[in-house]
């Protein structure tokens, strides 16, 4: 059995939005004001979840990463590539684009929960999937890369109305930021 598992960047009031910059928002690009480091490697600490388990995007999120990640080299980047991918999509995709994807083809979230009793399903960014997950009661661990920053505006991880209690497993000093793994408290 497996484990819905959502991984995000995030700044101190929660935002989760545009990190990199490029939705061009007014608060965006905050994840790179600290260098590459903090969004480098594994710092989400998946390491064996990720050869066993499924990574699950929005059509968004994958077209992003599909642009990136094939191109490059690492430990990591093999992994990502490697690792079966997921798109929850209407509009479709290329999956040639990155190796080892295939688009979901019906709900998403019926998908993520029917699969979690198989193997692991690593949400990676895609914050409408992931927000639409925690309305079913479906995210068991949130796996959080938290930067210093106070972005003042943009989408947050938890849309108003969500609530569910977790317990903190792991909070981790990783460079200028802090890697916290939050499990459902069932």
């Amino acid at each position: 059995m497996g484990d819905v598992i959502v991984i995000q960047f995030a700044t101190l009031d929660g935002v989760v939005s545009d990190p990199d910059g490029r939705a061009g928002t007014d608060h965006g690009g905050w994840a790179f004001r600290y260098g590459p480091g903090p969004v480098s490697d594994d710092k989400f600490r998946l390491g064996e979840r990720m050869d066993h388990g499924v990574q699950l995007y929005g059509r968004r999120t994958w077209e992003h990463f599909a642009g990136l990640w094939p191109g490059r080299d690492g430990d990591w980047a093999r992994l990502m590539n490697a690792t079966p991918k997921r798109v929850a999509t209407r509009a479709g995709v290329d999956v040639t684009a990155w190796s080892n994807s295939a688009a979901i083809t019906g709900d998403a979230v019926a998908w993520a929960g029917e699969e979690r009793t198989r193997r692991d399903v690593v949400v990676i960014g895609s914050l409408s999937l992931v927000h639409a997950l925690a309305r079913a009661d479906l995210v068991d661990e949130y796996r959080l890369i938290t930067f210093p920053t106070v972005a003042g505006a943009g989408e947050r991880l938890f849309a108003t109305g969500t609530h569910g209690d977790f317990r903190f497993t792991l909070v981790e000093p990783v460079g200028p930021t802090v890697l916290t793994v939050l499990r459902r408290a069932r």
